[in-house]
């Protein structure tokens, strides 16, 4: 896209400018960093489909301006107006160092680093809801802004981030969705808040690396714990399969799954399925 495009398409929303690739190529890609290419493409499907069937090395990052075809957990779909949000996938390659049984953290540290550079960044507390959902507080109540999907290929996991950044009201795809914007965040600039996405991603994703991919070590699992508003909550779990489980969140176990305390008095952890917050967390009361 160029400014002397006509401005009556669908490009041309003034508050919703265009990504500088060439400045975030600059700000982020270094010798001997993770990062080592950066793309902005104006449309695609889904950035996860497009770098998994790439392949390639370490350190890929893909943008969308628009994803016409995003993906979130349990298949579901998501979707935004072009520009405004940040929907991207990155290539990760943990290693012989790190345990194939540790991967399943990395989605887990990516919320981490998303979570925690974007409280930063713009200025709006981000929670996490279990396993990786952004959450932000829009009008009292807790929505989400964003999510995290990460899938495996072959020595390689691509995760994928879209974050709801500019919508207003009237956009958002459903009443529990917010955004950054709606949250009152101080920047809503996407160029500076995908660099500090990226840039905390990294450290993350080093740390834990360094430790072997042992998110006790590394401090990921006390670090996600004490950002989790899924933790002190009764909720329902919605298993595959059909089945549901109801307790207390008491803990995120040391394979990041959530441990329910249910009414029978034992603990349950729950590796996979859909979390429904039934009631606020006790210091919430």
């Amino acid at each position: 896209m160029t400014p002397s495009e006509p401005s009556g398409n669908r490009w041309s929303d003034l508050d919703r400018p265009p990504l500088n690739a060439t400045a975030l190529r600059r700000g982020l890609l270094r010798p001997g960093g993770l990062w080592t290419s950066l793309d902005v493409v104006p449309r695609t499907g889904s950035t996860n489909s497009d770098l998994v069937a790439a392949g390639g090395a370490e350190g890929a990052v893909l943008v969308a301006e628009e994803q016409s075809a995003g993906r979130g957990r349990l298949d579901r779909t998501w979707s935004a107006p072009p520009r405004s949000g940040l929907f991207f996938s990155v290539r990760l390659v943990p290693g012989p160092g790190v345990p194939a049984e540790r991967w399943g953290w990395l989605p887990l540290l990516a919320g981490v680093a998303t979570a925690t550079a974007l409280s930063r960044a713009a200025g709006v507390d981000t929670a996490l809801k279990w396993p990786n959902d952004l959450l932000v507080t829009v009008d009292g109540a807790e929505r989400k802004t964003g999510g995290i999907l990460a899938e495996r290929s072959g020595d390689s996991v691509v995760v994928g981030i879209g974050i709801n950044v500019s919508l207003r009201a009237d956009e958002l795809p459903v009443p529990t969705a917010g955004s950054l914007a709606l949250a009152g965040a101080k920047v809503v600039d996407r160029d500076p808040l995908l660099r500090a996405v990226l840039r905390s991603l990294e450290e993350w994703y080093e740390q834990w690396r360094r430790a072997g991919g042992d998110p006790a070590r590394c401090g990921l699992q006390e670090t996600y714990a004490a950002g989790c508003a899924t933790l002190g909550r009764t909720v329902r779990a919605e298993l595959p399969g059909g089945g549901e489980l109801v307790g207390e969140a008491v803990a995120v176990d040391g394979d990041g799954r959530l441990v329910l305390a249910t009414a029978a008095g034992v603990q349950e952890p729950v590796g996979a399925g859909d979390i429904v917050h039934l009631r606020p967390a006790q210091s919430q009361e």
